[in-house]
């Protein structure tokens, strides 16, 4: 066939015999565009309307079920919106999936505005769904920790958020500050790990005086499981009403100060360690 010519569509019935006929031959909706030189893909929808794709270009994948349905509900008149609430997927994909039906009567813009929130909420809802079991995923990759893994993960941990000494003032004591009662945790077993006796702990809370302070205080007494007479006075941070903070509510439990008493030759332990592996990490390049 020559290349392409202004009138080439003008037999339209003529091309979409051709284009049916390659279809049933097996072709995809690609090979049949490059055959019959057609660069207009409403035009294709239109010569090949009504006619299965071949089996081998349905690949297989966890959207099938989805794609099924959606053409289902745009076949009873749903527009992008209605499947996009009833199934929760991006519009993208359902325009992908039903491009070559035709398109339902227009909405009322009351419908559209019901339609455009509920596919926003089941939107949601799916994202957190992927959210929940990517981390359920990520969690398992870890599997057990043997003590050098936490030993090693425990140094980077304070290094990262502990107190660390300077030449122009010494600070070789042993002092961890963070709101996140997970870590928190973590860093407890760390130092369980390291040869640190729970007497030699002190804590301390630090937290902005317009929050619900005795609740924080019990929180972190539990959380620790210590004796509130290993509890220093709370800090309290002064309230600035020009500041808009995001970390308020019943969540908000302020952070939590753990210190290691007679901690300096632990410190410098922690120190060395820390340059040992930033050692070995530049040996590794």
């Amino acid at each position: 066939m020559t290349s392409a010519t202004p009138g080439k569509y003008a037999d339209f019935e003529g091309l979409r015999q051709r284009a049916i006929a390659l279809r049933r031959e097996g072709l995809s909706r690609r090979q049949i565009r490059d055959r019959l030189f057609v660069d207009n893909n409403d035009l294709l929808n239109r010569l090949l309307n009504g006619e299965p794709a071949p089996e081998w270009t349905k690949r297989p994948n966890a959207k099938d079920d989805l794609r099924d349905r959606a053409r289902e509900l745009r076949a009873q008149g749903m527009t992008y919106d209605g499947i996009q609430a009833e199934l929760g997927c991006s519009k993208s994909s359902i325009s992908l999936w039903v491009r070559d039906m035709p398109k339902p009567a227009p909405r009322t813009r009351e419908e559209a505005s019901a339609i455009a929130r509920r596919g926003w909420e089941a939107t949601l809802l799916r994202r957190e769904e992927e959210r929940r079991e990517t981390k359920q995923r990520a969690a398992a990759d870890i599997g057990t920790m043997t003590d050098r893994e936490l030993f090693l993960f425990g140094i980077g941990l304070y290094w990262a958020e502990g107190t660390k000494d300077k030449s122009h003032t010494r600070r070789e004591r042993v002092t961890f500050v963070n709101s996140d009662p997970d870590m928190i945790m973590v860093y407890l077993s760390w130092l369980r790990l390291v040869g640190v006796d729970a007497h030699h702990l002190k804590f301390r809370l630090m937290i902005h005086e317009s929050a619900d302070v005795r609740s924080a205080e019990e929180f972190w007494a539990n959380a620790v499981q210590a004796d509130p007479a290993r509890f220093g006075k709370t800090t309290l941070k002064r309230h600035n009403p020009k500041t808009v903070r995001k970390n308020v509510g019943e969540a908000y439990r302020g952070c939590l100060v753990v210190d290691v008493q007679k901690s300096a030759d632990l410190y410098r332990r922690i120190e060395g360690w820390w340059c040992g592996i930033v050692g070995a990490a530049a040996g590794t390049n």
